[in-house]
């Protein structure tokens, strides 16, 4: 690959490593904190924290307006620009938040947490203003100050829960934690906008401006309200239908794949918006990008939804102790769209960069309406498994619509071809752990170590990864530009 073409492609790849290993950091110490107050609490209350996080995730979609995705995109495009569309967002955002208020106060009413309502608001709001003053640093690739800060947050919240726990308080000062982590974070990335000379935070309201972005991102936020609702309302639903015990059993056995999803997720926020250059300037190079992307969300996945299957049972046990036991049944279920859950994100980032936005708006809505309809169908008989199936079954929805859509706008993703050898190396690795499935406490270090071991093994010997990609990687990681 010449390496001209290369130069784009090798920052991403760098910044991916940087910003996943800080990130990889942060979800340990954020595994501890989680696991200490799901413990401390018990399921029926934590069922109510994990409720509210979901809604204030549902209902900040008033507050995102697709805007954040726009952000990124027309900021790596027009990086001149990045402080005058950051103070026209950030000021529409707040009169939002009034919106979001009185949304977000039904929601909870509904369920009898009101109670939560203000630490609540206050986490919906300080969550998405740090979303989008951490964008400013993706779109102009900037992302060591992005890597100390996942860390810096996480040993934040951990000090918050611990001190809570150790105080003995109740479920509103974790939602007050959680809150003030964001708080911390804001003031974080502000500074260092300011200090990198990206953007100073400031107040702007330009109605052309506003007006035209509302256009450009309806779009994004439709799909943006489509997403979050087949992602976050099982919980919810879950919490109506069933005993809140149950919303709280789901609860924990979905935080490890929610946990995990932050990999793609920041495979998808750094890869974005060099996809977007590619898109504008690189045309004949960027669906072999976009199969480069897939395929490495694949080589990441599908070992983990493999080995959690596997290993569900001392996993649940290690993980959430005695009292989350009927957890496991809904882990190893959600194991199974883990891998679906990650090569998405391909197909996101691909019809997101071409501009194609309103075609991913298709598949986001069929997602939901199959999403809606199999928990509505499952959740009253089977409650949290069969919130569990729902999920797996709409990630499949989800992964099929949007191959569909981007075979017809972008080009064909050849997923047998790019998926045999790496999905065959999975099972090889699966069969190995098999016998090792019953050893628990640190013991189950010895059958991830030998998993880790016979995956990487399968895919050098089926040749699951080619030589000209490993020497692409190689030159990426070795690129100084």
């Amino acid at each position: 690959m010449p390496a001209p073409a290369a130069g784009l492609g090798s920052r991403a790849l760098r910044n991916t490593v940087i910003v996943l290993a800080a990130k990889v950091v942060a979800r340990l110490v954020a595994l501890v904190t989680v696991l200490a107050m799901l413990r401390y609490l018990s399921p029926a209350p934590y069922g109510a924290f994990a409720t509210l996080v979901n809604y204030t995730s549902i209902v900040s979609v008033v507050l995102d307006l697709g805007f954040n995705v726009l952000f990124v995109r027309e900021g790596a495009r027009h990086p001149n620009e990045i402080q005058r569309y950051l103070r026209n967002v950030m000021s529409l955002r707040l009169l939002m938040a009034v919106v979001s208020l009185v949304l977000l106060a039904a929601a909870l009413s509904a369920n009898r947490l009101e109670d939560l309502l203000l630490p609540g608001f206050l986490l919906m709001v300080l969550t998405s203003y740090s979303t989008l003053l951490r964008n400013g640093l993706y779109a102009v690739q900037k992302l060591g100050f992005e890597a100390l800060a996942v860390v810096l947050e996480s040993i934040v919240l951990l000090a918050l829960v611990l001190f809570g726990i150790k105080t003995g308080r109740g479920l509103s000062y974790f939602v007050w934690a959680y809150a003030a982590q964001y708080a911390f974070s804001c003031a974080y990335f502000a500074v260092v906008l300011a200090a990198k000379r990206i953007a100073v935070i400031g107040w702007q309201f330009e109605l052309s401006f506003v007006r035209e972005w509302f256009w450009k991102g309806m779009p994004f936020a439709f799909t943006f309200v489509l997403t979050i609702l087949y992602f976050r309302i099982d919980q919810p639903l879950v919490y109506a239908f069933r005993p809140h015990v149950e919303a709280g059993l789901y609860g924990a056995a979905y935080k490890p794949f929610e946990a995990l999803l932050f990999i793609p997720m920041t495979f998808l926020s750094v890869v974005f918006p060099v996809l977007s250059v590619y898109h504008r300037e690189r045309q004949s190079e960027f669906l072999d990008a976009v199969n480069r992307f897939f395929k490495a969300l694949l080589l990441i996945g599908w070992p983990m939804s493999v080995g959690i299957f596997v290993l569900a049972h001392p996993l649940n046990h290690l993980l959430f102790g005695k009292e989350y036991d009927l957890s496991e049944p809904a882990l190893r279920i959600l194991s199974l769209s883990l891998g679906f859950a990650f090569v998405n994100n391909a197909f996101i980032g691909a019809l997101s960069a071409a501009d194609r936005q309103s075609s991913f708006t298709w598949a986001a809505g069929w997602s939901l309406f199959a999403n809606l309809a199999l928990n509505l169908a499952l959740i009253p008989t089977f409650g949290y498994v069969g919130a569990s199936w729902a999920t797996v079954m709409t990630e499949i929805v989800l992964g099929f619509v949007a191959w569909t859509l981007t075979a017809r706008h972008i080009g064909r993703v050849p997923v047998v071809r790019l998926s045999w050898r790496v999905v065959l190396a999975g099972l090889i690795m699966g069969v190995a752990v098999f016998p090792l499935r019953d050893m628990g406490g640190l013991a189950i270090a010895i059958p991830i170590v030998v998993g880790v071991a016979v995956y990487t093994a399968g895919v050098l010997l089926l040749r699951a990864l080619t030589r000209d990609e490993i020497d692409w990687a190689r030159r990426a990681l070795a690129s100084t530009r």
